[in-house]
């Protein structure tokens, strides 16, 4: 599904009222019903409440609220609606919703102070479901001193919280707050998700996210450079493997990495890689750390040494084409002979390459820019936000700041994939694409989460096979990127059965290599991803 800012969806209401013929009320009126369909289904079927609360701001926002109040209203349930503002300062549009709701029986109360709305909350016992319909998707921080009491006073007595479009207090573009906001439990999306449901202070507060329809026409909503990824775009990457075929036809890939104390790491990554249906992994590691490594690696792996002498390193040279793909970097270390063995990779390796971990921190864009735009095939580089910062030569916090525009500008920099890992991730394509993978999982926040990706994904690449041609950086660039797509998907979704089963705080990397297969037989099934 296409992800918008604030341009983009002023864009799309504007071409759906002038170009289609479809009024602001019209449209308001479909969020109206919809929303309500979406409360009354979601908690009220199930749920008891004394009344439902609508906090009405002075805009469209407001009147998106009243409607959904008139809605319920008329099926039955009690709605009061508090007006923040005088209405002298209302919109048109909110005037009219205002006139209608009172017709329909919503009890409107007009309030100036937030004692008036909390004397209102603690004169009863009853629980709240509050629908915040104040700001939306133009709001800039800070909040007004008055409104910034009002969400305090909220999210204090609202026993369920949903937002309408972006949360009371969130910028819709980048998701900041003032330090203050409204604690949705539910964000209904109008239309299209926003920016701000994914970035900054936003991801925290939007809570689940759900889309309700504005009645927008689809030529006005497609397009765009910004999606958020779901199981329905692997489904190319997901046909059905040959039942006659063999080891070789699936690929090999090597994993390049571990130092002393971190071969677990490249573990990890090359049973990752194994059990995405690789036909064939090879762990290579450091002299010094090669019997720790093989101690522990399991037998189906191949094993190797990382060369280091002139004469082994010139011998390895030419013999890189006989891996399909190749993951540099779990626990490599990040000494000068690591950082000469990802450039040597990196020149000479006619194939993907994933540089994860260390790979990433001996490597920084004013040195080695040439090196990644030069390569004719693809690289894929999988930093957090730390790394990301340390490689692009910037401070973190500018990073999660607005990591979209910095992850662009890697992109376009070093005409390679880059997927900026998080709660929230950010996969960055050369085409312009960006996919988000909005799925926080407190449980993968253990060491080891991220070489698992990095095997996966480098697994899944050597899987798919691509025509290299000298003219091009690769020949079907959606090969690739449908590779990443099912990686990151997968490795969601082991996360999701690890928690589910083991719980979060106790799964670790291996849960998720454990239920990898779980993660399949979901994605094969076509079901959509669920946060």
């Amino acid at each position: 599904m296409r992800v918008v800012n604030t341009n983009e969806m002023k864009e799309i209401e504007d071409r759906t009222i002038n170009e289609f013929g479809f009024s602001e009320n019209l449209i308001i009126e479909n969020v109206g019903q919809r929303g309500a369909d979406f409360i009354q289904e979601t908690f009220l079927e199930n749920y008891s409440f004394g009344e439902i609360i609508v906090l009405v701001g002075g805009g469209n926002n407001g009147a998106d609220g009243l409607a959904i109040a008139r809605h319920l209203s008329n099926r039955g349930f009690s709605t009061r609606a508090f007006m923040l503002f005088s209405e002298d300062d209302f919109k048109d549009e909110l005037k009219v919703q205002l006139n209608f709701a009172r017709k329909f029986g919503v009890k409107i109360n007009e309030i100036s102070s937030t004692e008036q709305l909390e004397s209102y909350f603690t004169q009863t016992q009853d629980e709240f479901l509050v629908i915040d319909a104040i700001l939306g998707l133009g709001f800039r921080p800070p909040l007004s001193n008055y409104l910034f009491d009002v969400v305090n006073l909220v999210n204090d007595y609202a026993s369920v919280l949903v937002s309408i479009d972006v949360p009371t207090g969130i910028c819709g573009d980048n998701g900041a707050s003032s330090g203050n906001a409204m604690m949705a439990d539910f964000t209904m999306a109008v239309g299209l998700p926003k920016l701000c449901h994914y970035v900054g202070d936003g991801a925290v507060h939007t809570g689940s996210l759900v889309t309700i329809s504005g009645g927008f026409p689809l030529a006005a909503v497609e397009g765009g450079d910004k999606f958020v990824l779901n199981s329905f775009d692997v489904a190319e990457a997901l046909k059905q493997r040959d039942k006659f075929a063999h080891k070789g036809t699936f690929g090999h890939c090597l994993i390049v990495g571990g130092s002393p104390g971190l071969t677990g790491a490249t573990l990890m990554a090359s049973q990752a890689a194994l059990k995405v249906g690789t036909g064939l992994v090879t762990a290579s590691t450091w002299e010094e750390c090669y019997p720790e490594m093989c101690s522990r690696m399991i037998p189906e792996i191949m094993t190797g040494l990382i060369p280091t002498e002139e004469q082994d390193v010139e011998t390895i040279i030419k013999e890189l084409k006989r891996w399909d793909s190749i993951v540099i970097g779990p626990g490599l270390g990040r000494s000068a002979k690591a950082r000469e063995t990802v450039l040597n990779v990196l020149n000479h390796f006619a194939g993907p390459v994933v540089v994860d971990a260390d790979a990433i921190r001996v490597l920084n864009i004013e040195d080695d820019c040439q090196v990644l735009t030069q390569r004719k095939w693809p690289t894929i580089l999988t930093p957090h936000f730390g790394e990301f910062a340390d490689f692009a030569k910037t401070e973190k916090e500018k990073v999660l700041e607005n990591p979209m525009e910095y992850l662009r500008s890697m992109v376009d920099k070093t005409n390679s994939c880059i997927l900026m890992k998080g709660p929230c991730s950010y996969l960055g394509l050369p085409n312009g694409e960006i996919h988000i993978n909005y799925f926080p999982n407190d449980g993968m926040a253990s060491g080891g989460s991220g070489d698992v990706l990095a095997g996966i994904l480098g697994g899944l690449l050597a899987q798919s096979p691509m025509e290299v041609k000298s003219s091009s950086m690769f020949a079907n660039k959606d090969v690739v990127y449908n590779a990443l797509k099912l990686g990151i998907c997968a490795h969601t979704l082991a996360g999701k059965y690890a928690a589910k089963t083991e719980g979060a705080r106790a799964m670790t990397a291996g849960s998720l290599i454990s239920n990898l297969g779980h993660a399949f037989l979901e994605l094969e099934s076509g079901e959509e991803l669920e946060s």
